[in-house]
């Protein structure tokens, strides 16, 4: 049986028997996998710390060929949302956790989700504020798996979107792209205004870290969230469950 060790994000955990843990985490170099942390649960265990939403870890693990459940060694945590000076950090990282867990494929190498979700946990700890952050992780989320409809130009018209500071787009129906008013004067509720669409035009040209350069309104962050989760709730047919968290939070 085989050793291998990959730094890895941790995206979940659920209780097994009355000590140990399931754990779910996204390698760097051998896509997503699943195991089992025997004794993670136990007050002195050496899991403690390694085993939370989003934490970035170097994790080693047994891996036997045609089974589905690795035995994970160790999880030694480099970086935790758990530093992070925002309250409603915790509930920010089981969401991204989530959204990565949907996404990310068992045993399929993506070093580009998984250098995404690495770059947005070094961002929470180094005091990044949530809100824009999570903007941002979505639009590269959805970019990543192809998902993210054009937004640069109006499907029909091709005129360029967002160069008129009043100007607003509607999103199509079935996510498809974005249509100016122009062309669609009477469209739907989804919908980018001028700043929200120069957002996220700016957002395709900065890191995590500096997301908060970008002068973001409330209103704007609002107008890009109700797009995202549109797009992400369409995509996998059906709500997140820390969609809920993050909404009973106020957020």
């Amino acid at each position: 049986m085989p050793l291998y060790s990959s730094d890895a994000l941790i995206l979940r955990t659920y209780k097994l028997g009355e000590a140990d843990r399931i754990v779910v985490f996204l390698t760097r170099d051998r896509g997503k996998k699943r195991g089992v942390a025997k004794g993670a649960r136990r007050p002195r265990s050496k899991f403690v710390g390694g085993l939370e939403p989003l934490t970035q870890v170097r994790v080693a693990y047994f891996e036997k060929e045609r089974r589905e459940l690795v035995s994970v060694n160790y999880s030694e945590p480099s970086c935790s949302p758990l530093l992070a000076v925002d309250p409603d950090a915790l509930g920010y990282s089981e969401y991204f956790a989530e959204l990565l867990d949907e996404w990310a494929q068992e045993a399929d190498p993506d070093e580009r989700l998984y250098r995404l979700g690495a770059a947005i946990v070094e961002a929470l700890a180094a005091g990044v504020a949530v809100e824009p952050l999570a903007r941002y992780f979505e639009y590269w989320l959805l970019r990543l798996q192809g998902v993210y409809p054009p937004h640069l130009n109006c499907q029909q018209c091709g005129e360029r979107l967002g160069e008129v500071r009043d100007a607003s787009a509607v999103l199509s129906s079935g996510g498809r792209g974005f249509t100016c008013t122009r062309c669609l004067p009477h469209g739907g509720d989804l919908r980018l205004s001028g700043d929200a669409l120069s957002l996220l035009s700016r957002v395709r040209h900065v890191s995590p870290l500096r997301i908060g350069e970008l002068a973001a309104t409330p209103v704007v962050l609002r107008e890009i969230e109700s797009v995202h989760r549109a797009l992400i709730t369409a995509h996998l047919e059906k709500e997140l469950k820390s969609i809920r968290v993050l909404k009973s939070m106020g957020t």
